[in-house]
């Protein structure tokens, strides 16, 4: 039997701890437990502990589930809008294409991480929709860009013309003959972007933005980054769990990029 890559074994790790991770957690991720603060890994705590005690496994553990809801949902999201929004100003050229063009100019002149900081920042306690609000309000940019480079060729196919000619209107073209066309290239950008919001997701949580309730790895790293020197484990283990499950997904979008080449 064929063994799975590397990106793919760790997607799907990733994906099961998110659904299973909760339940197999060993403690409450807010259990606080005075006497057992910044404790090395043991029988106990199996990755050690952080400030109050809590368990650094039980952390990592919920928060892979907030870091899929988060990239899931902001990247179906951006899928949605910026495959549309591609489609249609491939389609239709002319004006529609400059506008959306131009907007899409507009979103990615400004770094994603700013503009995502500047969104949230107009919420005084951001939540779980308000960060998937900010990470897609500039992931769509990708996904249009895409989208409107295959619309343009295959405006000009065969099939499409046909289509034309026996009177289709333009809606049903784009559902029927150009999206179905488009899912191959948006599926393998979809699976590195997964890569992409959770170390967005993060990065917000390691900044004091993210889901304030929540388990995450960016928050769980902010609290062994102030403590780096004397208590090097919680920032190690959160800083690798993060570099890993990224890679994994970039690894994936490689290896499903190569599945989906027919010239390969």
């Amino acid at each position: 039997m064929k063994r799975l890559p590397f990106g793919v074994s760790v997607v799907a790790c990733f994906l099961l701890l998110s659904l299973l991770g909760p339940a197999l957690a060993p403690y409450s991720p807010g259990a606080i437990d005075l006497t057992a603060e910044y404790q090395l890994p043991s029988a106990r705590h199996l990755l050690g502990t952080t400030d109050n005690g809590v368990d650094v496994l039980s952390i990592l553990l919920h928060g892979a589930r907030l870091a899929a809801i988060v990239s899931i949902c902001s990247v179906l999201l951006s899928l949605v809008v910026g495959g549309a929004l591609g489609a249609m100003a491939g389609y239709r050229g002319g004006r529609v294409d400059h506008v959306i063009t131009g907007i899409a100019d507009l979103v990615q002149a400004f770094p994603a991480i700013v503009l995502n900081i500047a969104i949230l920042a107009l919420v005084a306690r951001p939540g779980l929709l308000h960060v998937v609000l900010a990470l897609s309000a500039n992931g769509w940019v990708l996904f249009a860009r895409i989208a409107r480079a295959q619309t343009l060729s295959l405006r000009q196919s065969e099939f499409v013309g046909a289509a034309r000619l026996l009177g289709a209107p333009d809606s049903h073209i784009l559902a029927r003959h150009v999206a179905p066309n488009l899912m191959g290239p948006l599926v393998v950008q979809a699976t590195a972007a997964f890569g992409a919001a959770i170390l967005a997701e993060s990065t917000l949580s390691f900044l004091g933005l993210g889901p304030g309730a929540e388990a995450s790895w960016g928050a769980l790293l902010d609290q062994g980054s102030a403590v780096l020197l004397r208590f090097p484990h919680v920032a190690l283990i959160a800083g690798s769990t993060i570099a890993i499950t990224v890679l994994g997904f970039n690894l994936a979008g490689d290896w499903l990029r190569d599945r989906l080449d027919p010239r390969v």
